[in-house]
């Protein structure tokens, strides 16, 4: 499981992925967004710009990212 630390109060989901290096382009990012590829707490997220915040986790490609409080 990868770890990402926020900066801030949330990051948007589609900068996560590309943050991560799950992706290589936010355009990637948002068509597999759009594409119904990617989860956030086990649920499909459509939103290219879903706020997401510390505790939650997102999976793409069997891979999964917690996301941390800001240190």
């Amino acid at each position: 499981m990868l770890e990402l630390q926020l900066r801030g109060e949330f990051i948007e989901l589609d900068k996560l992925l590309k943050a991560t290096g799950l992706v290589e382009s936010g355009g990637r990012a948002r068509v597999l967004i759009a594409g119904g590829e990617v989860t956030v707490d086990g649920q499909v997220e459509l939103r290219k710009t879903a706020k997401i915040r510390a505790g939650q986790q997102v999976g793409y490609a069997g891979q999964q990212v917690k996301v941390l409080p800001p240190g």
